[in-house]
């Protein structure tokens, strides 16, 4: 399976935009900048935690659902570490 990595500035829309889905679904305020972060981490995170079970997502659009659901996780563990209820 040939996967094709995704560009800079694709990674940088793709992570704002996985960012910001995150945001509304875990109800948090975070300006742009953070919803970059969030997103394109997230993807880091999630496609790291996919590859453990051998789940390999490509493309802008499995980018775009590793940021979501790595965004979620990281906004979760974040309100761990504060004490905030998740």
């Amino acid at each position: 399976m040939n996967i094709q990595p995704v560009g800079w500035l694709t990674a940088i829309i793709v992570g704002a935009l996985a960012g910001w889905i995150s945001e509304q679904i875990m109800k948090s305020n975070q300006g742009l900048l953070m919803n970059i972060i969030m997103g394109i981490i997230g993807a880091v995170v999630a496609n790291a935690l996919l590859a453990v079970f051998g789940v390999a997502l490509g493309g802008v659009v499995g980018y775009l659902i590793a940021g979501i659901v790595g965004a979620c996780i990281l906004i979760a563990i974040g309100r761990m570490m504060r004490g905030r209820t998740v």
